[in-house]
């Protein structure tokens, strides 16, 4: 019995794992392209998640249906930042870009709580609500469907980067801006393809987890650090770095909290991005 439970609680932390790794390849195509650490990134989450819950509450459309729609309109968002606001401070100094990217934070979870209040709100009867029996083990349907969708979408984004001319400009744009710049490549273009990218991954996230997690304001935060940390970990600018480390974290994260008490398993995490931080702290993928 006990290894069928362990068994079990590392099924829900590659799941969990699989959604962190979706969150932080929007983040770290972004960092990739730009060099730019997007601090309203847990935003976009929220505002994918907001998305699905409303067209459900409105039109009854169930949030798996609804993530083809969700994703462009995350997309839209993303574009619409990067042109109206991180455009004009694209050459500025650092500092000046981590001032931006966070009071864009504080913006969109302030207009969520003035919107929509900062009520708990679920979506009640998903068409993936209930649990499906692997080999005797017991997996929510709804973290399973999002563990899936999960790996499609990464699975899209990296043969949309390696297989398309599109997603080699993207590639050669964050591998020197200069260069692909004097190869005719439009880096405005770019850039705003990787913020509509980048929000659009986010936005599938949250319709993914709206399905089985609470909705509120803040919930962007609650995700928004361990993103960092698989960021961290996988290396900035890699995507299979990300996908890598958002699977060891899940686990890691999860079994942790099994063995030690729920409540040291985010202390667990950032021990782990302290010592990435200390001995490799250009991460699993990155370059040195």
């Amino acid at each position: 019995m006990t290894s069928e439970i362990i068994i079990q609680t590392l099924a829900s932390g590659l799941l969990i794992g699989l959604i962190y790794a979706l969150i932080a390849i929007g983040l770290t195509l972004i960092f990739g392209v730009m060099d730019i650490v997007n601090f309203s990134h847990g935003e976009f989450l929220m505002l994918g998640m907001y998305s699905s819950f409303w067209l459900y509450a409105i039109y009854h459309l169930d949030p798996i249906y609804t993530l083809p729609l969700t994703a462009v309109l995350l997309f839209g968002v993303g574009a619409m930042v990067y042109r109206v606001v991180i455009k004009k401070i694209i050459d500025a100094p650092m500092l000046a870009q981590i001032f931006t990217t966070f009071g864009l934070m504080i913006l969109f979870r302030g207009l969520a709580q003035f919107l929509w209040k900062p009520d708990f709100r679920t979506v009640g009867n998903s068409v993936v609500s209930g649990t499906v029996s692997l080999s005797g083990i017991q997996i929510g349907l709804p973290q399973l469907t999002a563990g899936v969708g999960a790996i499609l979408v990464t699975l899209g984004i990296y043969l949309f980067l390696t297989k398309t001319r599109t997603g080699a400009a993207l590639e050669a744009t964050a591998a020197d801006k200069e260069a692909a710049r004097l190869m005719g490549i439009d880096s405005q273009r770019m850039f705003t393809l990787a913020w509509g990218v980048g929000a659009a991954c986010a936005g599938v996230a949250g319709g993914l987890l709206s399905t089985f997690f609470p909705i509120f304001p803040e919930i962007g935060a609650n995700f928004i650090l361990t993103a960092f940390v698989v960021v961290n970990l996988g290396g900035f600018g890699s995507v299979v770095g990300a996908l890598l480390a958002g699977i060891l974290v899940g686990v890691i994260e999860v079994m942790g909290g099994f063995f030690l008490g729920p409540q040291y398993k985010m202390g667990i995490v950032l021990c782990l991005f302290l010592a990435v931080l200390m001995f490799r702290p250009q991460g699993l993928m990155g370059k040195v």
